[in-house]
């Protein structure tokens, strides 16, 4: 073999290398999913994040012709999921259920070992719970306003309930009560469930409940809500105030469900599943089924759920040294 063959044979060797790289991936996540695809779920069995992942595992099943299977991997309040994912194989066959608390409200309460801004691909987020400020019903405020008016002028200083030490029910009060001048000391509880029960029976006078538990009580009169903490007024009650709306410009609160795949997963396969979750978010029978989870669909695109991650991590870093939480 001549010099200028051995040279050709080298190109042609390195031209085939080159070819087979830039399409590997393409063909790779073409075939994707071509097994069973796991979902880490960081909570248990029965919630409503449970039964989110199922409603879009289901979904993902019947459309792209693969099992996803939903797996409860509990623990660390969510870190133990998230690790698990963070470190799996980027190929799109283990996802992680992102639920909103563990991934930006963990980080700045305790050490753990992933990172949420680079340990991960968001996909898109499946839904939003907005919470609520729920007064017991002999309270005499009816508006927020009032509300506010009414702690100031009691002569001692009251408490509020919230579900445990650093989570939103707890978090988002405090942001709330320090964009309203007010102090109030917080009562934790084992959930939102008991600490809205003692709310009911006026053992404490308010909470910043999420809405899927308040909003019966609230029908039968148990409770008064005030204000919603979304940015938005809700579609389930239209007539209830935003806390921005309210006099307090930029106030939003609202814990987040999404899909999310280890971080150097193959585009073409994020893609995919987002498009897919964009399109259940607009199909009727979808939608109903997360309002009877008190959740409100979204759908937003894998760039704006980055943006959102890197957002709630300044924010909840902020409220969690507002609400005093000492780092473990």
């Amino acid at each position: 073999m001549t010099g200028k063959s051995r040279l050709l044979s080298v190109l042609s060797l390195w031209l085939m290398a080159v070819l087979a790289a830039l399409f590997a991936t393409p063909a790779h996540a073409q075939d994707w999913p071509a097994k069973p695809v796991r979902i880490l779920v960081p909570y248990a069995a029965g919630g409503n994040s449970d039964s989110m992942a199922r409603l879009t595992a289901q979904r993902f099943t019947e459309t792209f012709g693969q099992q996803f299977v939903v797996e409860n991997r509990v623990g660390g309040n969510g870190a133990i999921a998230a690790d698990a994912v963070a470190r799996a194989a980027a190929d799109g066959y283990t996802l992680l259920w992102g639920v909103q608390p563990a991934l930006t409200i963990a980080p700045a309460m305790n050490k753990v070992n992933f990172d949420a801004t680079k340990d991960f691909a968001p996909i898109s987020v499946i839904g939003t719970n907005p919470f609520v400020l729920v007064v017991n019903k002999t309270i005499p405020a009816t508006t927020v306003a009032e509300f506010v008016a009414w702690v100031k002028s009691q002569p001692t200083r009251l408490s509020y309930a919230e579900g445990s030490a650093g989570s939103m029910t707890h978090l988002s009060m405090a942001l709330f009560l320090k964009r309203a001048g007010l102090e109030m000391s917080n009562v934790s509880y084992r959930g939102n469930a008991p600490a809205l029960t003692d709310v009911i029976a006026g053992h404490l006078p308010a909470m910043m409940s999420n809405l899927s538990d308040a909003l019966t009580h609230a029908q039968g009169g148990a409770i008064r809500l005030l204000a919603v903490s979304s940015e938005a007024r809700i579609p389930q009650l239209p007539q209830l105030p935003t806390v921005a709306e309210l006099g307090y410009p930029g106030y939003k609160a609202v814990t987040w469900n999404g899909l999310m795949a280890p971080a150097g997963t193959p585009r073409p396969i994020v893609d995919k599943m987002a498009a897919e979750i964009a399109q259940a978010c607009k199909d009727p029978k979808f939608l109903e089924r997360l309002a009877n989870l008190g959740t409100d669909p979204s759908g937003i695109t894998p760039a704006q759920f980055a943006e959102l991650i890197a957002a709630d991590l300044k924010q909840w870093a902020e409220a969690v040294a507002v609400a005093g939480v000492k780092q473990q």
